[in-house]
This record gives structure tokens, sequence and C-alpha cells, in this order.
């Protein structure tokens, strides 16, 4: 692992979110925080020791809430709601978003108010540090009560019990503990709660969506630009006077990034006097639905930022005033409903871009040979390319559906209404990996449009990326086995090949 980085309880930056979880980079927790966590421990203990019945410390749980647990009882009792809450199924989540898991858990643990030991936030950090994931089923979190089944697939680690991944091997907890120096714990009063109360799950893969939108984002950019290009579109649209009388600080952002793009081309100044008035909407309202997009992705990436530093277990210990109160902070609705926002976006990135191809591939609208290839007829081109786009576009029109207006009741109507935050972030990368399909078709038919426009050059960015294109995919002359070339454009928008022009800290600034 590279320098740890050194992170206080609450004050994680997205910047940082990112390194956790695709550098998996090591982290350290400010040492001023374990005085609160032993404070809040401390008041756990002081109730215990007065007799106080307070839920979560020495109650049942959900609608067993009024059943109170001897003082002999109350380690049996923590260890009892793991095991019993291991309920997940599905395919287990990837080692990123394990990773990110516990960072989020580890340094929400650490603002001190959840009463749990050190021992146990550092049990979990030595799991991150060593690699050793947690194998946490995708399936059977409703986003309300916290991640509760996914959640207590990571904490039964903790006591010794499921299954781990390291270096790719699954092996049982046991072994896992050992590689990552740590012997099983036994559980206090009110730890087992506070590890499987929160939204840590949801707020991860909310995460890995956003950033996978990030990296989608700029890509469909630099692919807009192309076709612009390829279709001798008009860079009017674009005008920064245009943006600025609407005022959506989206939409002005993401002009210039065009305007940026676009600049000096030759291919521009050879039809600036053409007769065209207007360019179809996916070409010349691009400031405006990505601009929109834009703005739906700062919002998201806000809500989830908060998210992954905010406490959400649940009681609250409150040190400071002796007090433990039973809220709802475990609810994951802003997860969400952020994430429904997030995955309209990603839809409409794909829709846009799918339009787009259309266009490319159709001589009456383009000017260009038809299906971008020479002899069509002997040659389909990329007029299949164009119907797998169609058919990835639609899939994601089903997935945006709102997942935050579903609700089942759980726990015996104790648990009445659920946000469903798990699925809504959960989708989010596979609505942007059909995205990035489609957009790296885009890129693949632009670049081949902008090349029957030579010997005229287009602007030097776009030359840059024409070069990175055709590095690795050479020009479609003529009918070939294309999968592998679709594969490797996909695999540039999702590795995040667009951040050398367009950072993604150009989208936040």
């Amino acid at each position: 692992m590279s320098d740890a980085l050194l992170i206080t309880p609450g004050h994680f930056s997205l910047d940082q979110l990112r390194l956790i979880h695709q550098e998996r980079i090591d982290f350290a927790l400010d040492p001023a925080c374990q005085a609160s966590v032993a404070a809040s421990q401390r008041t756990v203990a002081s109730i215990i020791a007065s007799q106080r019945t307070v839920y979560g410390i020495n109650t049942g749980f959900g609608l067993l809430a009024r059943t109170s647990i001897a003082a002999d009882q109350l380690t049996r009792l923590q260890r009892n709601l793991i095991l019993s809450h291991c309920t997940g199924t599905g395919p287990l989540l990837d080692d990123a978003t394990v990773g990110l898991i516990l960072a989020l858990k580890v340094a929400s643990l650490a603002r001190g108010f959840s009463g749990v030991r050190w021992a146990v936030i550092e049990g979990l950090l030595k799991l991150y540090r060593a690699q050793v994931y947690p194998c946490i089923p995708s399936q059977g979190s409703v986003g309300a009560s916290g991640d509760l089944a996914p959640l207590a697939h990571m904490s039964s680690v903790l006591i010794g019990v499921g299954q781990v991944r390291h270096q790719g091997r699954v092996m049982e907890a046991s072994e896992g503990l050992a590689i990552a120096g740590l012997e099983p714990l036994t559980l206090g009063p009110k730890e087992g709660l506070a590890l499987i109360n929160g939204t840590q799950v949801s707020t991860a893969l909310a995460l890995r969506g956003l950033f996978a939108a990030e990296k989608l984002f700029t890509a469909a950019v630099a692919a807009g630009s192309l076709t612009v290009e390829a279709l001798k579109g008009s860079y009017v649209p674009f005008d920064a006077r245009i943006q600025a009388v609407r005022g959506q600080p989206g939409q002005i952002d993401v002009a210039a990034l065009y305007r940026e793009l676009l600049h000096d081309s030759q291919i521009n100044q050879s039809h600036i006097d053409c007769k065209r008035v207007q360019d179809p909407y996916s070409l010349r309202c691009q400031p405006q639905v990505m601009g929109a997009c834009l703005d739906h992705l700062r919002f998201a990436a806000g809500v989830f930022l908060r998210e992954a530093n905010a406490v959400s277990d649940n009681p609250l210990v409150f040190s400071a005033d002796g007090d433990v109160l039973s809220g709802g902070n475990f609810h994951a609705e802003p997860v969400a409903m952020a994430a429904d926002v997030l995955a309209l976006a990603i839809a409409e990135i794909g829709a846009l871009s799918e339009r787009r191809i259309a266009q490319l591939v159709d001589p009456a609208l383009s000017g260009l040979p038809a299906f971008l290839v020479k002899e069509g007829g002997l040659n389909s081109g990329f007029m299949i390319a164009q119907v797998t786009s169609a058919a990835l576009a639609s899939e994601n029109k089903t997935l945006a559906h709102p997942a935050s207006v579903d609700s089942l009741p759980t726990s015996a109507n104790q648990e009445d209404h659920v946000s469903m935050a798990t699925f809504a972030a959960r989708r989010l990368l596979d609505m942007a990996g059909n995205s990035s399909a489609v957009v790296a078709i885009e890129l693949l038919a632009a670049a081949q449009g902008v090349e029957f426009h030579a010997p005229l050059s287009t602007s030097p960015k776009l030359a840059e990326i024409m070069a990175m294109i055709r590095a690795q995919v050479p020009a479609y002359d003529e009918d070939r086995y294309f999968a592998p070339d679709i594969a490797t454009a996909r695999a540039w928008v999702e590795e995040g090949a667009f951040a050398r022009w367009l950072p993604a800290s150009a989208l936040y600034a």
C-alpha cells in the first residue's frame, strides 16, 4: 500500500474516498478521536452498571425492543444478533467495494457516538490494511434500520464466523483473522448493533456508482465533441452567451468543456459558412442535457459525501450529556433518492450518445458513407454496433426506474417504511457499464467519421484523443470481428482514460 492517509472521522473528501476505492490506499485515523470513542463506551458501561434499561444496550431489537436482557446475557445477545442477521444472498461484493465499506464503518464508529470499544474499530482497520475482505452477499438489504444483512456478514468475521477473500482466495474467517493478526472478538454491549446498523453498504455502492459516472461523463463529453466534428456540427450552440442567459451552472460549465476540446479545428473552419441552420438536438443541446446530468451528478456527490462522513447507527451515544437517544439515522432515504437521480443522469448520458451514433451511421443525416464504411452492402460497418447501443440505452431506461418510490414493510411492521437504497445504489454500476459501452461505440464511430474529412484536421485536443484511439483500434476499412474493438474502447471509458483531458476535479470546480 502507498503512504497512509490521515483521516479525521467525519472529514472524508471525495478525493480520499476515490483513493480508498480505486487504489485501496492505506489510511490511519487521527489519534485524537480515541478520546471520544472511549467516552462513548464509558457511557454504555455506566448504563449497564446502573441497571437502566436502554434500547440497543440491554434490550431486544426491532419489535422485541421491549424485551429486557439480563446483564449476564449481553455478550450472547450481540453474537446472536450478528449471526441471525447474516441472511444475505446473491453474488459477493467485489474487494474494492468491501474495502470502502470497511473504511466507511471505521470512520463512522470512530466519531465516538456508537458506544464501541477501540478494539472493534481497530479490528476492522486491520482487516482493511491486510486486504482481508469479508465475503458480503450483494442482496438482502432494504436500506432501513441500516444495511443489516450485508453489514452482519462484514461483522461476523470479527467474531470468527463466515468467510473472507484474500488475494482472490476465499477462506474461513479464522484464517483471515490470522492473516490480519487478529483473534476473534467477543462483542460487548451495543457493539454488534453498532456494527450492523448504518448505511455504509448503500453509501459505498453509491460512491462506486458515482466514480463510474464521473468517468462515463468525461468520456461522453469527448465522444460528443468528436461527433460534432464528424458531422460538421455548428460550434454556435456552445457559445458562452447562450449559456449565460439561462444561468444553469452545469450547462455553463459543460459548454466551456466542449469549447476547450473543439478549439482550433480545420474541420470547423471548412464549413463555417455552410447553409445548414440548426443541428439535431443530440448535437446542439449537449450543453443543456449534459449540463443537467452534471448538476445531478454534483448533487448526488454532495449527498454521498455527507453520508460517508455520517454517524448512522442507532441508538446514538452522546457521552457529553450522558444520553443515549434512539432515532432514525439508519434510514438511507437520502442515499436512495440521490442514487435515483444519478441513475437518471447515467441513463441520459447513454441515451444521448446513442442518438448521436444513429446520426453518424445514417448517410441522410451525416453526409458520410452509410454505416461509416466504404463499399457499403459488401460491408455492414457500424450497422449492428448502433443496434447494440440502442439495446443498452433501452435497458437503462428500465433500470432507471426510481427505487426509492418502493417500500415493503419489514420486522413485523416495526420497520414499516424502507428506502431500498442498497438496490438503488447497487444498480448504478450496471447502468454505468451499459452507458460506457454506448459511449465506447460512439468514440469508434466518431473517430471513423472524422477521418473521412482528411486531410482536414480536427482540434489539437481531439487529435490527441484520435491518436489514443488509433493506437489500439485501427480504422474500420472492411468488416471484421468487431467485439474486441468495442471492449477495448469500453475499457478506456471505465478506466478513466479521458481524465487526461477532463479530470474529475474539473467536474466539481
